[in-house]
């Protein structure tokens, strides 16, 4: 006969979890930063309406509604990477990341590439 556990919901305190903006920000940051072909941030467009808005960090611009997760990222990219493919691998792994992380659905994620890193210009 085979016994069913509640173990993890019965040892659990009742409550709530809260996420504040910033943490989506840092994890989509490290996680795009963490994709062969990425080589940074990009400043967020001056057209990024910044005032009042919570939830933006250096290359990352993260919208909450209701319970879904909209992403925009600003990146710079290696030269000679397959742009679409660096593109695509970024969304998967973000999206992954903030609902394996955060158990939040990604419902869009946006990938602007803003430049080519060519490394320092020589003296």
């Amino acid at each position: 006969m085979s016994e069913t556990s509640n173990e993890n919901t019965e040892s659990r305190a009742p409550g709530t979890t809260s996420i504040a903006p910033n943490v989506l920000v840092t994890i989509a940051q490290l996680t795009a930063l963490r994709v062969e072909g990425v080589v940074g941030l990009a400043p967020l467009p001056a057209a990024v309406d910044r005032l009042f808005r919570r939830g933006l960090g250096d290359g990352v611009d993260i919208e909450v509604k209701d319970g879904e997760v909209n992403v925009e990222l600003y990146l710079v990219l290696a030269p000679n990477v397959n742009v679409r493919d660096v593109s695509r691998q970024v969304q998967s792994q973000v999206a992954r990341a903030i609902e394996e992380m955060v158990g939040m659905q990604a419902a869009r994620i946006d990938v602007h590439i803003q430049d080519i890193g060519y490394g320092e210009p020589p003296e």
